[in-house]
């Protein structure tokens, strides 16, 4: 719920930059990570400076919207900024009493405009936290291939779960 952020289109992740970055913006990103209120809305690479694309220039959330794909901004991936300028979030953490739009055991993902929204599991493992990665789909349980399955796709399980 603190950090750089991050938002992954067109299959990679990029950073954004803080022109025009607020607590607005902040409000919207906590509320879709269900990570509580926004505290602050940190920039000048405040985190560390990312590296590859940047995808999201001038940002302008009113504050009210669902998730980050409802803000008005520039066209994906066209910014006028370097990674001396992503953006931070600053939240209170976990809260339950702001459901987020994505049900804990739902794996979202933000592609664009367009918001993709996958069942998960795991089975088989030694806790809820562990197992083999199944998806739902047409009302029917399945597993994931793992041809190009790295940590950074089970960090994102991970989190989506809940575990870490």
């Amino acid at each position: 719920c603190v950090g750089q952020l991050e938002v992954f289109w067109k299959q990679q992740w990029g950073t954004v930059c803080d022109d025009s970055w607020d607590l607005s913006d902040t409000m919207v990103i906590c509320r879709q990570l269900d990570c509580g209120e926004a505290l602050s809305a940190p920039g000048s690479a405040h985190f560390g400076q990312g590296t590859g694309h940047i995808w999201l220039d001038d940002m302008n959330c009113t504050g009210t919207e669902a998730d980050l794909s409802a803000c008005r901004t520039r066209p994906w991936g066209e910014h006028n900024c370097n990674h001396g300028e992503d953006a931070g979030v600053v939240c209170s953490g976990h809260s339950h009493l702001h459901p987020s739009p994505c049900d804990p055991r739902r794996l979202c993902c933000v592609e664009g405009e367009i918001k993709k929204t996958v069942k998960l599991q795991l089975v088989n493992g030694s806790s809820h936290c562990a197992g083999r990665v199944e998806v739902l789909h047409g009302q029917q349980w399945g597993t994931v291939c793992d041809d190009n399955w790295d940590i950074i796709d089970a960090e994102v399980v991970c989190r989506q779960l809940g575990c870490g």
